[in-house]
């Protein structure tokens, strides 16, 4: 799937609501492109070992440490995208991956990646604040990245995310540094989970 498909899928999702839908949505994009199987990622894309390499980028996270991806090669990754002002979807999303990371074995859980899209709101004050409250500030590996806005814009370009988001996207990139799936909000943690363990079981 190009990235632009993945990008029109992403406003197609955003306007629907309810995890039921967007398991019809996956069905339905499935059955389109191949003969309805079992996956073995759960996302609404995803892709095979070693064919779509992450596109590659360097920000500086919350604490001004420069962060590129392959700094993080050691475990899987996850890449999503929030703002910490936020009150409606970053929230709820927030707190569903606190809650899975808690409930991951420590050698399964993957560095996360927090792309602002909201490159003026987001201070280092308001993101400890959501962190903490999203319960994302925990022992895990995390890195919230912030830039001007037209550096965050081509992150947002190359993961096929409109200038301004309307939506929450989740990628996951094995230890390799390949996209594996991609998840829409809003998404089953449970799933996310099973697909980041695969990941973590996997010989590099």
């Amino acid at each position: 799937m190009s990235r632009a498909r993945l990008g029109a899928l992403t406003i197609a999702l955003a306007a629907l609501s309810g995890a039921g839908i967007g398991l019809v949505a996956h069905v339905a994009l499935g059955s389109a492109e191949r003969e309805l199987t079992l996956p073995q990622m759960h996302g609404q894309a995803s892709w095979p070992a070693g064919e779509r390499r992450a596109p590659p980028f360097e920000l500086r996270d919350q604490n001004g440490r420069a962060v590129s991806l392959p700094d993080l090669r050691d475990r899987p990754l996850l890449i999503t995208f929030l703002d910490s002002r936020c009150v409606e979807q970053c929230p709820i999303a927030g707190r569903q991956l606190g809650m899975m990371l808690r409930g991951m074995a420590p050698a399964d859980r993957p560095a996360l990646l927090i792309v602002s899209v909201d490159p003026a709101g987001d201070t280092p004050a308001s993101i400890r604040h959501a962190m903490t409250m999203w319960g994302l500030a925990g022992p895990y590996r995390w890195h919230w990245l912030r830039g001007s806005k037209s550096e965050l814009a081509a992150v947002w370009r190359a993961y096929g995310i409109t200038e301004e988001p309307a939506s929450l996207p989740l990628y996951l990139i094995d230890r390799r540094g390949f996209e594996r799936t991609g998840y829409l909000f809003p998404f089953l943690p449970n799933f996310v989970a099973l697909d980041l363990q695969t990941l973590a079981r996997e010989r590099v």
